[in-house]
């Protein structure tokens, strides 16, 4: 099991970097610290805290208390912390007053530099109306003046952009930090694994500090979830659980079309039959702004469209969050059977599974390393800014990579070629395939595009290596996050 601090090594840094500019300048920062649940947000900020060696209050919300028991934890956290010169300055409130409690903040900040923590800061304005407004007041009138780095948590994405958004009373105040998921050679090193398990082990994870900690070093993938099979309560099924539950409590239309994508339907189409009911697919009018507010606000879904010269459709929806993907795919049936005292059951839709949820789970991985490289020159074609795929209305052919200078729409397509992530390599025949596919991309030249072939076990021995300008394997995108 892991149980040191993970990767994050940029996030410390441009934490530390707003607190030598308070230390520098003597006056307060505050930084918006926003991310999905078990991303790792309380667990970062705690890490710099004990590392800045600088006095700070960390005070995170409960859901559903009252004003009053929230500004009295709060209050009870300050006295607690390293911040009062003497714990009796704090005095009792039982007013549930954030204005009369940011100013017993105000009155004990330290002349030096401090560190002041607010976690699960949207059910804090959940709690109380009054609180954006409170908060605003306190930093621009006491806080803002005094060597103070704020940090301001939260799970909630779009609540969390609505802090700082130009109608609201933080506007202005705060720089973002949007926290993502470990990268896959962050779990490689902390598990002590391989490029190609390093790679399984992010897919399964989807690179969540809350998972990775529970997995043992060393463990693939695959006899990794065989274990996870007989206990229901195993973070790699309680943690996506748990965010569905926090996101969507009801099982509403949302939810309806969150777990039509995380089926495996793609288009607009598909996820309207689907996500329906008895009386038909979902209307367009009620799809697209459900669509649209999972992969705008939400940033549940992620959205595919084609790349080429030319404008194409259809687009394509996925599940952002790999493990979350394999949550509604596989892993929620496995996770009833654990319930049921079924874990053999379990253990065989996994193993039955997953060869074909892996090809089809590394494709967004592959394209991100790939533009990674690109934009740090490690790529023969230079103008790459943008790694997508291409595909036709009738998705005949579908064609995994093409590299271009922007996308959906680019000037120059530098790149086309496959993804082929199985036991098996990339062989003669999938070489004849992609050749004749390619040909069919707006864009593409045959004298001057590249063919690159991604590949989890490299070239068949019926493949000259000279067939192909580039060939990707796990090392290659592994090493894309490493730098």
């Amino acid at each position: 099991m892991v149980a040191r601090f993970i990767g994050r090594k940029t996030e410390l840094a441009i934490l530390g970097k707003r607190l030598d500019r308070v230390t520098a300048s003597g006056a307060g920062i505050a930084l918006a610290v926003r991310g999905r649940r078990q991303v790792g947000k309380s667990r970062l900020v705690q890490e710099f805290c004990d590392q800045s060696r600088v006095p700070y209050v960390f005070s995170a919300a409960t859901k559903g208390a009252s004003p009053v028991e929230a500004v009295a934890s709060f209050l009870n956290d300050l006295r607690e912390s390293a911040l009062p010169a003497e714990r009796d300055l704090i005095p009792e409130l039982g007013t549930g007053s954030w204005p009369d409690a940011f100013r017993v903040l105000a009155s004990v900040v330290p002349e030096r530099p401090c560190i002041v923590v607010l976690d699960e800061l949207p059910w804090l304005a959940e709690q109380d109306r009054l609180f954006d407004g409170a908060l605003q007041t306190a930093w621009d009138r006491l806080l803002s003046s005094k060597p103070v780095l704020l940090l301001l948590l939260g799970s909630d994405l779009h609540m969390m952009e609505r802090l700082t958004a130009y109608d609201r009373p933080f506007f202005g105040r705060a720089d973002n930090l949007v926290l993502g998921p470990l990268n896959p050679a962050d779990v490689g090193q902390a598990l002590g694994l391989r490029a190609a398990d390093a790679i399984d082990a992010h897919l399964v994870s989807g690179g969540l500090p809350g998972i990775v900690r529970s997995w043992p070093e060393g463990m693939p993938a695959l006899e990794f979830l065989r274990q996870e099979a007989a206990d229901p309560a195993a973070a790699v099924f309680s943690v996506p659980e748990a965010a569905l539950m926090a996101e969507f409590p009801s099982p509403d239309a949302s939810r309806r079309v969150l777990e039509a994508v995380g089926a495996g339907d793609r288009t607009h189409a598909n996820i309207a039959a689907t996500a329906g009911s008895r009386e038909g697919a979902l209307p367009s009018g009620t799809l697209s702004p459900l669509l649209r507010r999972l992969a705008v606000e939400k940033q549940i879904l992620a959205v595919d469209e084609p790349v080429s010269t030319t404008p194409g459709k259809p687009a394509l929806y996925r599940v952002a969050d790999s493990n979350l993907r394999l949550y509604l795919g596989i892993l929620r049936v496995v996770q009833e059977q654990a319930r049921r005292g079924r874990p053999e059951a379990g253990v065989r839709l996994v193993e039955r599974r997953w060869t074909g949820w892996r090809g089809r789970a590394a494709p967004p991985l592959v394209r991100q390393s790939l533009e990674l490289a690109a934009l740090s020159g490690a790529l023969p074609w230079p103008d790459v800014e943008a790694v997508g795929g291409w595909w036709n209305r009738r998705f005949d052919p579908e064609i995994d990579l093409i590299g271009a200078d922007r996308a959906p729409v680019a000037d120059t397509i530098s790149f086309a070629g496959s993804i082929k992530w199985l036991a098996s390599g990339f062989d003669g025949h999938d070489l004849v395939s992609v050749r004749r596919a390619v040909a069919q991309v707006p864009g593409y030249d045959p004298a001057r595009t590249g063919l690159v072939v991604a590949s989890l076990s490299g070239l068949g021995e019926d493949v000259d290596d000279r067939s192909i300008d580039l060939l990707w394997g796990p090392e290659d995108v592994v090493g894309s996050w490493r730098g």
